[in-house]
């Protein structure tokens, strides 16, 4: 499994560096997201410390895992033990394990979508207890709540040469749809993108959504079915992490990256 990615942080006079994070281990066919939890502001903390310090832990446990085999769950908890620093955080973690299926952990409303040649689009389910509320990993939380890596979602899906997988915090699912990004990220395959370029055009598409106040996007039709804004339109300004990966029979690079600006 290789991968690109993009990250565009939101534009905010203080913790200027945004809130998600992510990491792509090529050598162990492993990517994973987070999205620190915003509402930790008005409590002057940095949502984005909480999230790096998840992912920098992921990143160093996987590298201990032996690549087809990377435990996930292991993985999310060592990290979790790891992270002190103030804050929570959604965390969605995707591994190519040697039997050809997708392990997944997830936890909140980061996720992923998987598309293949003349096939509809499997979008990840989400965590949630409420709209706009996400389930988050923390010891304390901006909303009173307690998340651990026992509450995630753990699963299996299947995978094929040739799939392409888009991981991405809520900014790019709240402000694309499913379709939009298998348009975007299919035609960036036709037009030999690579991967990080791909994952840029989604971002600047999200992006563009995210600050259009006609735009019909997902999170404008949520709003409408949770809270009965009837014709609202608009898309959620926020942080936006796009991570593209795709299923191949050999990978000319293998190594670690750790993203968070």
């Amino acid at each position: 499994m290789i991968a690109g990615s993009c990250y565009v942080p939101k534009k905010r006079a203080v913790f200027p560096d945004g809130d998600d994070a992510h990491f792509i281990c090529s050598e162990k066919n492993t990517i994973g997201v987070s999205d620190g939890v915003g509402s930790w502001v008005r409590l002057g903390v940095d949502p984005g410390e909480y999230a790096r310090g998840l992912m920098t832990g992921c990143a160093d446990e996987v590298r201990r895992q032996e690549a087809g085999h990377v435990d996930l769950k292991s993985v999310l908890g060592a990290a979790f033990d790891r992270t002190s620093v103030r804050g929570s955080a959604t965390a969605c973690l995707l591994t190519l394990a040697d039997n050809g299926r997708l392990q997944v952990v997830n936890v909140g409303d980061s996720g992923f979508v998987r598309f293949r040649k003349g096939e509809g689009v499997y979008r990840s389910p989400v965590q949630e207890y409420g709209f706009n509320r996400p389930n988050q990993l923390g010891r304390s939380t901006a909303a009173g709540l307690y998340g651990t890596p026992s509450s995630a979602q753990s699963y299996e899906v299947e995978a094929r040469e040739g799939d392409i997988i888009v991981a991405g915090t809520d900014g790019l699912f709240d402000n694309l749809f499913a379709d939009q990004i298998k348009d975007v990220a299919e035609a960036g395959i036709r037009g030999g993108k690579d991967l990080g370029d791909i994952a840029s055009s989604l971002a600047a598409r999200a992006h563009a959504n995210s600050l259009d106040k006609t735009a019909r996007t997902p999170f404008s039709e949520s709003l409408e079915k949770y809270c009965g804004e009837e014709r609202r339109r608009g898309g959620k300004p926020d942080d936006i992490t796009v991570v593209v990966a795709r299923i191949v029979r050999d990978k000319k690079e293998r190594s670690i990256h750790l993203f968070w600006t």
